[in-house]
């Protein structure tokens, strides 16, 4: 399905809607959700008909902390039987296969469009096969993950790191232009509503602000938010999926270094 033209966001005038129909669009948005970002088994849906991709994207953050939870129930059945570190570089292989590598290949991507002239790097970033430098920085990037993750002691926390990074996706969704103008990344930025973001918000705003200094992780997501949004409105003119993708890993990778010089301690 595609959509050409500028996306116009969806009337957003009741925030607290009462409609019967609710549930159902909100049921498929977060089974969209699941099928969309994890390649965990759920109820399919192969549609992404009008009306459930908002709800998709406010539900990306909840998706995040339960894949966090899933590392973390792993971590803790695990490590009675084999030392922490490994069951760590575990649960790094089991965090790339659960999002079947989707976010790993933008960030690949993204690194493969900045290293060709300004004007080429849309088509590049559209090849279907990594360049060199796309996987050299993916290789560096992965070794980097799991530094923090060797060193982290505060694994319950990785709920909340995947829920802010998708959450920072979110916010990008809604807040900055979207490249092309076709396929689902069209129809979640035109019917992503500000209800939906609302809600989306709360979640998040509960998990990590009935945390000790929660707050300081949400300025730091805050942080690498901007920056890449910053990146990406000069190279690219906008966010697109491999921008969302390389937003995400980002994010992930500097609040697990943050977890790492004990602010939350």
């Amino acid at each position: 399905m595609k959509r050409e033209g500028k996306s116009k966001r969806t009337s957003d005038t009741n925030l607290f809607p009462l409609s019967p129909s609710l549930l159902p669009r909100a049921a498929y948005g977060f089974a969209l959700a699941m099928n969309m970002i994890t390649i965990l088994p759920f109820f399919k849906v192969h549609d992404f008909f009008k009306g459930i991709n908002g709800y998709a994207v406010m539900f990306y953050p909840l998706v995040g902390a339960l894949l966090g939870g899933i590392l973390y129930s792993v971590y803790l059945l695990l490590t009675p039987y084999f030392p922490a570190e490994h069951v760590k570089m575990i649960l790094l292989g089991l965090w790339v296969v659960m999002s079947g590598a989707l976010h790993l290949d933008g960030f690949a991507d993204t690194v493969d469009g900045l290293y060709v002239p300004k004007e080429r790097a849309r088509a590049v970033m559209k090849d279907p096969h990594v360049g060199g430098m796309g996987m050299l920085f993916s290789v560096l990037f992965l070794l980097l993950k799991a530094s923090a993750l060797w060193f982290l002691d505060a694994i319950y926390l990785l709920p909340v790191v995947l829920m802010l990074a998708r959450y920072n996706a979110v916010l990008a969704i809604y807040l900055f232009p979207y490249i092309p103008q076709e396929g689902m990344g069209s129809l979640a930025k035109e019917e992503f509503t500000y209800r939906q973001l609302f809600w989306a918000t709360i979640v998040v705003l509960i998990f990590t602000l009935l945390m000790p200094k929660g707050w300081l992780l949400l300025i730091a997501s805050a942080v690498v938010l901007w920056g890449v949004k910053l990146l990406a409105m000069k190279r690219f003119g906008g966010f697109s999926g491999d921008l969302y993708g390389f937003l995400i890993e980002l994010s992930e990778l500097i609040l697990l270094n943050i977890l790492l010089f004990g602010v939350l301690s």
